[in-house]
Order: structure tokens, then C-alpha cells, then sequence
């Protein structure tokens, strides 16, 4: 191979000039220049056992080590103090120099480069291309040169090995069944810790004979319930494992590494494929109960309402208990590949550190299965990765497992990504990346283990990329061969993961092959008595109020109130609290002005703003001793500057929050302003809400539409989690709504979508009105003994409206799901018009009305739209008998609440003895857009939806 100029210049004269240079640089690397410094830096990065050379023997005493005793290549000897010893060349130092920095060089290589020619690929199609760094031609060597004895200080464990012997070793630990990708790391901690566990055994595990019989059992257990269910289920889609057996000793190991390690608990994600054969032997889930739901049976009792689903979405938690060791497990149930279970399970994690006092967050782990598509191409992925070190977000690491199919649905990787390899958005923090070959299922189980306790010693994200296959397509129905004929025409041929590792073991004599087929034996033994009792079998309970959920139920029948008010004393102690600040704490002087009319808010029990209400609604949750967490894009100010729960000091920027200091062994309250993400930060609090029921999380939205962005999160998890999966949640989502003209994307929270996936008594959706309403709003989250997520369109231009009073939150208040009349109007039987609103367009048609003296309108406000209030509403209209009744919105005809609530009203006028049958609407027309985004228009719009409303026909 031709010389490069990288090398040249370690020739000739500059040899000598450079092995100089480097014995300064070891004993003082600040006392050479920079630029040198970086080039040895490169050369000795990982080299830890090169820095014991620094007080160690000079280049010509490296040279003579070298070189050896017997003087070759050295000038004739002279006596020293009556000793003959070698006096070395000029030459020969230069060229012992010159080869330990090329060594170096190349060790170095296959620390950053190693894996591109690793043997990953199971079905050999993809073959490594050489790569030249890694070749010692590169780095000027020659053939003459390989059985030179080089010295290398201790690197990779050799002293005085010749080129050929470090050539062989590097090709052992780097370019075998495993390429580890770590050189990215900024921290020298981390890569040196890599770098030991991975060269010191030469990137292999030396496995006892017991671990290797115990290996195969694993292995059968997992292709042989594959094939089981083949069988007795043929052409029945269940997104089996087959060509990735490997991953479940691999968890298996990664449980019992942690359990060892201290981890108390591991909550897993996954998608589908291989999710039945990780909940049956994984997750310990009874395989009767999984071929019972094959026959068409339910996975809960028959008495427990909800959709169910398919069974490779749902989740079970258990305890697995490795060399004494219990770990608890639970697998979040999850709809589809789309990632969408990253956040949650990080949220989980943080929710049961909080339970466990895990501060180190070293009890509690998560740990992610992912495709290597999507893996690739989902962008919760890097939204969940950039999490990692945020604060309010820190987990101590995920550990990622991807099952590395080499292939999306159809298409392959050259089209589904633009780098090398599936996993490199991980590098983005850092993280360590094992690439595996599935088919060594030692390797694997190495990796595995080195993981997880990387996991564990530095409380970072780690991947272990596992390269394998799909032996049946994207399910057992699909026909892959229509799009990748050569690599099922190859996996045709391809002995199982199973077959090969034990043919290895009967060859070595670890077993012998009775033994191998004894196993598969008893085995298949076990799944034909589970099959004969799935038969008969029935679920005797559910699992939803379990746990963290024990004394939950489920929600009754009547108004759910809830005692959501706080005595009037308490409110005035918490707002003494939320108005005080550290002496010595430098306030910003607008806020000076601020806190001193909150304090008269408190002092006349008058006036109270939106977000005065709310931090007393926190203040009396977090004093009566449960947590508060409040993330989303900017909270701690608030994106109106309406909160200001979060102080910042002027001069040190310091951080106070008032809340948090209301009285001795309250609760915390977690204001985060959160990266700006609203699929990751809104899965991540949604995850942390189903952990922990004692708690009230809530996610705000910069702007109500920027939900759109995680409108994934919604669909599949918070408003059809209970009836799909019996999972639970108290998630309040904040979103400002409002028309004051902002244009299409500023306005609209999409009201209408929250709407029309109402159904079965899923969530809760409101448009509130006034302060006291949503303090009331928020307890109710807590005061009651079920759960339920809530929607809130949160006003934007009145969030600094004072409407309420202190005392609509003090004894005898409650949440009011409908306001009636509130003014002084003709006798009710006079009244023309009913115009039913929602949230703060109220207030306009309230004001409009008492301008134009108005007597015979009468305006009810409905806070809550669903459940809808029936029972309330109905007790309103009963009273106006010879009214019309209008439903007034600001939102378009095709928008906001009227096509959700248009049948509901009829519904309850039709049983009423009075003369209004049907609602009339009120208000824009339809539009594609939300909103416009002329300020003129606007205006001229709103005028006419407040005129029509007020105007009686």
C-alpha cells in the first residue's frame, strides 16, 4: 500500500526531532506546543499504561528493550563500570521511535474505525469493506517489518510484541463478532473504562460450561415457543422473534447484571415484534394465558369493560429473581414501532426514583427495545436521547437494545437512513455503541453485561445494536421475498441461532447432543400442557390498581366533585408565602410592583388573576403533602408572563420558587422549563403520571395548537390507555386557546379534536372561564379516588383578568361544570335567547350585553364539555320555557365544540317541557384555517360573532 502523507513525515530527519519531542511530551505534556500536543494526544488517548512511562526509560532505553541485549543493529560495545552493554545507533533509535508512534497510530485506528470491519451481518451479505487506516501499510510498515519486536508500553496487554502479534490482536477485540463505537466520548473516564473492558479480555466473555448450557436453554425457549405457536396458530400474526432469538438471554443477562448491581426495578418499552416471546419468557407471563388469548379469549376478566387489544401491544409486570437477586419488571404496553413509548418509559423511571428516594438513580432503570428502522427515523428517538441529561428529565441512562432486522417494512437500509449504521443518532450524547452479531449469542450476552454495568458505573445512555434478521418478514403473513429476493433466499438456507450455538457446544464438549436435543424435548414438553390448560383458561383479576394504584377505583356515576375547597386561613398562609421573597434577593423591579398588588389580592380577598389561582391550587397540594410537577416549553415564567412561579435573581440569577416554601414537611413542586419538544416532554410527563397517582402533573403548551406536535401521544396513550389497557393516568394538558387575532397557528388549541375522541368516560375537556374555576379544576385532579387525564383550554388574553375572589376558593366552593345567569334579568319566562358559550368569550358577550343594556339574553357558560353535564346544563335551560337557545363559539363551524355538542343539546332540550328543541349555532363560518391572520379581519369577525349572538331573530 502507497505511503500516505500522514506518515511521510515520520521518516527521515524528523524521526529523531519527533521521538525528542514525544519523551518531553510524556513527562510534561503542557511542555510541548499545542499543535504536537493534540497529534500525541491523538497517538496515546486510551493508552493508559503509556503514562506509567513518564518517569520510565528514555527512547534509547526504549530502543535497547527493543533491540536487545545481544547489540544488533547497534554500534560496537564499550565497557561501562566493567559491564559490556550496547551502544545503540543513531538509526536504530529513530526507527524504534518511529515504530511505537506507528503502532500507536494503529491502535488507534482500531479504537475509532475498528467496528466498520467487524463480522456483524448473521447472513454474511453485507461484507466489510477493508478500510485502509486499519492495515499497517498504512502507517509506512512493510512486510520486512512484521516480525520487528515494537514497543508499545503495556497497550492492549503487550510489551514487546511484534507488529504481527499486534496486528492480530487488535483484529481479535475490534473487527470480530462485536464493533464497539466509543472514540466519540469526550469524557477520558468513560473511554477508558470502555477501553479496559473490551481489551483486557480481548472483547470476549470466557463463559463456564454451566452459563453455556444455561445459554441454550434460553435460546430453545425462545425458538421453540416461536415455532410452537407456528404450529398451533399457523398464519395467525404475532411478530415473532425468529432470527433475533439472541435478545432474550440478552435481556435475561441485562436483568441479572443490574439486579447484581443493586437496580431494584427496570421498566422496558418495546415495539412489536418479539413482545409475546419477551412476556412469556421474559416477563414470566404464563404461556397458558398467551394461547388462550390466541383462541379469541380476553386478556382480563370478562367483567372488566374497555376495547382490550392485540396481544402483541400489551404489557404485564412481574419479579425475576437471578442469584438472589429480585428485580421487579414492567413492560409498558405500547401500540406500534412508532417510539412513542420512549418518553413514557423515562417518565415511569423518574415517577419511581421519586417513590424509591432514588437519588443516585441507580435502583430504577429504563430499558428500550427498538427496531433498527425505526430507531433510525422516528424522531421521538432523539427527542428521548436529548433528554438524558436535562434537569427535571435525568433518569441515570436508558440502556437501548435495538433488534437490528437490516430492514425496515420493505425497504432496506440505504433507503432508510443516511449513516452507517442504525443506531448513530446515539452518538449525538455520547453513548456508547455495541454492534453484535446475533448469531454469537456470546458475544451478545458479553455486550450485554458491559452495558449495563457502563449503565450503572456512569449513569448514562448505553446501545447494544444487534444485528440479525426477520426469518418470516414484517409478520408471519407478509411475502418478503417480493422485495428482498436474495436475502430470503439466503435466510432460506440459514441454520437457526439455536442450531449453531449448539452444534458449537456439542463440538467443544460443553454437552453432548442428546443433551442439546433433550432440551428442546423438555421444552416443547411444557408449552403442549400449557396449550391443553389455555384451553380452560380465565384471568381471575386485573392488574390496573396494583401497586402505586392500590385504593384507586374506578369513577362513579354521580357529579365527582371531589372536596376540591381549602379554608380560608390555609389560602392566606400560602399566599403570604407566594408574595414573599429571601431578604437579599434581587427581584426584578417589575415583579417588585407585581408581588406588592398580589399581596393586596391576599389582604382584600379580591381580584385574583389566573395564575394567582393557580399557584394557590399547587400551594394547597404540594402543603397537604403531594408532589406538584408542572413541565412544558417556558412554564417557570410562563410564555404570557402570567406564572412567574420561578424567580431569577438580577444579580446572581439564582432560582427561587415561593411555592416551595409554604411550611415545614410539605411536598415539592417541580416548575420545568422544558427543551423545546412537545411529543417527547408531553410522553415523558403522561409516563411519570402513570407511575404515580399521588401527584398532579401537569404539561403546558407554548400555544394550545403546538400539541399538534405531539398529537401521537394523544391518539394512542392518554385518551385510550384505560379502555385499550386498563392503564390509568391523571395528566392535566394546559393549552392556551383563544381568538385574538394571531394568526392560524397562535389561536386554535383544537378543541375538536379532544372532542371527538371523548368516548366511554376517557378523559375530561374543559374551557374555563375564570381563576377560581380552574383552582378548583386542578385539586379536583387529586381530591378524588380516581384518575382521569384533563384538558384545559387556558386563556391567553385574560390569563391577568382579575375574576375572582378569594373566598370562591375558601369553604362550601366547589367546580362548577355550569355557570347559569349570573346578572339581574327579566323573569325567566321573558327571557328570548339562551346563548350558550364556553371559556373566555364570556366575558366579551358579558361585556357587550351590559353595553347595549340587554335584559332578555341570558348567557350560561359551560366549563366542562365533556363528560357533558346533562344533569347541570338541563337544571339551567329548564328554567327559560319559551326561550330559543343559541350555542355561541368563537372557533369555525367546523371547529371548536359545536359538532361535539350540537346532538348533546338536542338530546337534552327533547326531554325538556320547554319551547326550544334544537340549538342554533353562532359563529364563524367554515374555514380550513384556524383563525385569519389579518388583525382587521379578525376584529371585523369577532364583532359579528358577538352581534349574532346578542341579536335576536
Amino acid at each position: 500500500m502507497a505511503q500516505t502523507r500522514e506518515a511521510t513525515f515520520l521518516y527521515g530527519t524528523n524521526s529523531a526531532f519527533i521521538a525528542e519531542l514525544y519523551e518531553h511530551y510524556l513527562s510534561d505534556p503542557n511542555g510541548v506546543d499545542q499543535s504536537w500536543r493534540s497529534f500525541f494526544d491523538e497517538l496515546r488517548d486510551d493508552a493508559v499504561s503509556v503514562q506509567a512511562e513518564v518517569k520510565g526509560p528514555s527512547w534509547q532505553k526504549i530502543a535497547k528493550r527493543i533491540i536487545g541485549s545481544d547489540g544488533a543493529g547497534a554500534a560496537p560495545a564499550k565497557k561501562t563500570n566493567g559491564a559490556t552493554a550496547p551502544v545503540l545507533s543513531e538509526e536504530a533509535v529513530k526507527q524504534a521511535a518511529t515504530d511505537s508512534i506507528r503502532a500507536l497510530q494503529l491502535i488507534r485506528a482500531y479504537r475509532v474505525r475498528g467496528h466498520l470491519e467487524a463480522s456483524l451481518d448473521p447472513l454474511g451479505l453485507h461484507k466489510p469493506e477493508p478500510h485502509p487506516e486499519l492495515h499497517p501499510e498504512h502507517y509506512g510498515f512493510t512486510d520486512a517489518d512484521y516480525d520487528r519486536p515494537i514497543y508499545i508500553a503495556g497497550v492492549l496487554g503487550l510489551e514487546n510484541a511484534t507488529l504481527r502479534e499486534i496486528y492480530a490482536v487488535l483484529r481479535d477485540t475490534y473487527c470480530g463478532s462485536v464493533g464497539v463505537e466509543y472514540m466519540h466520548i469526550q469524557d477520558p473516564a468513560q473511554k477508558a473504562w470502555i477501553q479496559e473492558q473490551i481489551e483486557g479480555a480481548l472483547n470476549r466473555a470466557n463463559f463456564p460450561a454451566t452459563e453455556k448450557t444455561e445459554l441454550l436453554e434460553r435460546l430453545t425457549a425462545a425458538e421453540s415457543f416461536e415455532r410452537f405457536l407456528d404450529k398451533r396458530f399457523t398464519g395467525t400474526k404475532r411478530f415473532g422473534l425468529e432470527g433475533g432469538e439472541t435478545m432474550i438471554p440478552a435481556l435475561e443477562e441485562i436483568i441479572r447484571t443490574a439486579g447484581r448491581l443493586g437496580v431494584k426495578e427496570i421498566v422496558l418499552g418495546m415495539a412489536h415484534r418479539g413482545r409475546l416471546n419477551t412476556l412469556a419468557n421474559v416477563m414470566g407471563k404464563r404461556f397458558a394465558a398467551i394461547f388462550s388469548e390466541f383462541q379469541g379469549n380476553p386478556a382480563n376478566p370478562e367483567d372488566v369493560q374497555g376495547s382490550g387489544d392485540v396481544k402483541y401491544h400489551l404489557g404485564t409486570s412481574s419479579d425475576r429473581e437471578f442469584e438472589g437477586n429480585t428485580v421487579h419488571l414492567s413492560l409498558t404496553a405500547n401500540p406500534s414501532h412508532l417510539e412513542a413509548v420512549n418518553p413514557l418509559v423515562l417518565g415511569k423511571v423518574r415517577a419511581k426514583q421519586r417513590q424509591r428516594g432514588d437519588i443516585e438513580r441507580t435502583q430504577v432503570v429504563g430499558l428500550l427495545i427498538h427496531g433498527d428502522a425505526a430507531f433510525a427515523g422516528q424522531g421521538l428517538v432523539a427527542e428521548s436521547l436529548d433528554l438524558t441529561e436535562l434537569k427535571g428529565y435525568r433518569t441515570g441512562g436508558t440502556i437501548h437494545f435495538i433488534i437490528n432486522n437490516q430492514i425496515g417494512f420493505t425497504t432496506a437500509p440505504q433507503y432508510a437512513r443516511s449513516g452507517p449504521y442504525c443506531s448513530d443518532v446515539a452518538k449525538s450524547i455520547q453513548a456508547p455503541i455495541f454492534h453484535v452479531n446475533g448469531d454469537d449469542p456470546e458475544a451478545v450476552v458479553h455486550v450485554c453485561r458491559i452495558a449495563t454495568e457502563f449503565r450503572q458505573v456512569f449513569k448514562k445512555d448505553v446501545v447494544v445494536d444487534m444485528f440479525c434478521y426477520r426469518r418470516h418478514g414484517h409478520n408471519e403473513t407478509d411475502e418478503p421475498a417480493f422485495t428482498q429476493p436474495l436475502m430470503y433466499r439466503k435466510i432460506a438456507t440459514q441454520p437457526t441461532t439455536r442450531q449453531i450455538y449448539a452444534e458449537k457446544l456439542v463440538g467443544e464438549g460443553t454437552l453432548d447432543q442428546a443433551k442439546s436435543d433433550q432440551i428442546v424435548t423438555d421444552f416443547l414438553s411444557k408449552m403442549e400442557a400449557e396449550f391443553e390448560a389455555g384451553k380452560s383458561y380465565k384471568p381471575n383479576k386485573a392488574d390496573w390498581f396494583e401497586g402505586a394504584w392500590a385504593g384507586f377505583g374506578l369513577a362513579p356515576d354521580d357529579d365527582r366533585r371531589g372536596n376540591t375547597a381549602v379554608p380560608l386561613e390555609t389560602l392566606k398562609q400560602i399566599g403570604k408565602a407566594l408574595t414573599t421573597v429571601p431578604e437579599g434577593f434581587n427581584l426584578n423591579r417589575k415583579l417588585v410592583r407585581l408581588f406588592q398588588e398580589k399581596a393586596k389580592m391576599f389582604e382584600t380577598g379580591e381580584g385574583f388573576d389566573w395564575g394567582t389561582a393557580e399557584a394557590l391550587a399547587f400551594g394547597s397540594i404540594a402543603a397537604d403533602g403531594m408532589f406538584v410537577r408542572l413541565s412544558g416549553q417556558d412554564v417557570g415564567r410562563g410564555t404570557f408572563s402570567h406564572r412567574h412561579a420561578v424567580l431569577v435573581d438580577q444579580e446572581t440569577e439564582q432560582t427561587y420558587l415561593p411555592v416551595n416554601n409554604i411550611r415545614e414537611g410539605q411536598a415539592q413542586v417541580e416548575i420545568i422549563d422544558s427543551f423545546l419538544s412537545e411529543a417527547a416532554v408531553l410522553g415523558f410527563d403522561y409516563g411519570y403520571s402513570m407511575a404515580e397517582p399521588r401527584a398532579l402533573v401537569l404539561w403546558e403548551g407554548q400555544f394550545g395548537d403546538f400539541a399538534n406536535g405531539a398529537q401521537v401521544i394523544i391518539d394512542q396513550f392518554i385518551t385510550s390507555a384505560e379502555s385499550k389497557w386498563l392503564r390509568m393516568s391523571g395528566i392535566v394538558m394546559l393549552l392556551p386557546h383563544g381568538y385574538e387575532g394571531q394568526g392560524p397557528e397562535h389561536s386554535s388549541a383544537r378543541l375538536e379534536r379532544y372532542l371527538q375522541m371523548c368516548g366511554e368516560d376517557n378523559i375530561q375537556v374543559c374551557n374555563i372561564s375564570n381563576p377560581a374555576n380552574y383552582f378548583h379544576a386542578l385539586r379536583r385532579q387529586v381530591c378524588r379516588n380516581f384518575r382521569k387525564p384533563l384538558i384545559i383550554m387556558s386563556p391567553k388574553s385574560m390569563l391577568r383578568a382579575k375574576l375572582s375572589n378569594l373566598a370562591d376558593m375558601a369553604e362550601g366552593t366547589t367546580f362548577h361544570r355550569v355557570y347559569g345567569e349570573a346578572e339581574k334579568l327579566v323573569a325567566d319566562d321573558k327571557v328570548k335567547r339562551v346563548v350558550l358559550c364556553s371559556g373566555k368569550l364570556y366575558h366579551e358577550l358579558l361585556a357587550a350585553r351590559t353595553e347595549r343594556k340587554i335584559k332578555d339574553v341570558a348567557l350560561v357558560r359551560v366549563e366542562q364539555l365533556y363528560p357533558f353535564p346533562f344533569n347541570a346544563l338541563g337544571k339551567e335551560l329548564k328554567r327559560y320555557t319559551k326561550a330559543e337557545v343559541v350555542w355561541c363559539q368563537e372557533e369555525h363551524q367546523n371547529m371548536g365544540a359545536w359538532t361535539f355538542v350540537d346532538r348533546r343539546i338536542e338530546t337534552l332540550l327533547s326531554g325538556l317541557d320547554i319551547k326550544a328543541k334544537r340549538p342554533v349555532y353562532v359563529g364563524r363560518a367554515e374555514s380550513a384555517a384556524t383563525a385569519t391572520g389579518s388583525m382587521k379581519k379578525h376584529v371585523a369577525q369577532q364583532q359579528k360573532v358577538i352581534d349574532d349572538a346578542l341579536t335576536l331573530r
